[in-house]
């Protein structure tokens, strides 16, 4: 039985089962195939728990951690409203094609709206094409205001 829901970071089964499927992420293709440092591991549970503008959508299936939404409330000047960014989704490969994302999603959504979110927002790898066929029947596309303009790009500067 596939059950799906909020995370609660002071709960230590969740807050494991985070850790373990962010790691499993990270040493995916798509995740980089390097998994967590051990002290980002050790970190983490504290970091999450003392931001309110994140939370995690977790996937259970009879017990056993299957899937992992981390997102980080933003804020729309547009819109003058909150957003939600999509910044993690995990699916272990035992269950993939599923449709778990798609019940993950569901939660995603009904707690933005909680929020008062205006949008929800999240990056993809362009080559990676499961997960960008899997967003695309959520509803998302590619952002665009003009399209004279293209398309957003999602870019980044390390620290």
């Amino acid at each position: 039985m596939i059950e799906v829901f909020i995370a609660d970071y002071r709960i230590p089964a969740q807050i494991a089962a985070v850790v373990s499927l962010l790691d499993s992420y990270a040493r995916d293709p798509a995740g980089g195939n390097v998994g967590l440092a051990e002290d980002i591991k050790q970190d983490l549970p504290a970091a999450l728990a003392a931001r309110p503008q994140m939370f995690s959508v977790l996937a259970f299936d009879d017990g056993e951690p299957i899937g992992l939404v981390n997102c980080i409330e933003g804020f729309s000047t547009f819109a003058c409203k909150p957003l939600v960014n999509v910044h993690d989704v995990v699916v272990l490969e035992s269950h993939r094609g599923r449709h778990i994302v798609h019940r993950m999603f569901a939660c995603v959504e009904a707690e933005a709206r909680t929020r008062g979110a205006c949008k929800l927002t999240l990056e993809v790898l362009s080559g990676n094409q499961p997960a960008l066929r899997a967003y695309e029947r959520e509803g998302f596309a590619a952002f665009q205001l003009d399209p004279s303009f293209g398309t957003a790009l999602f870019l980044q500067k390390r620290l």
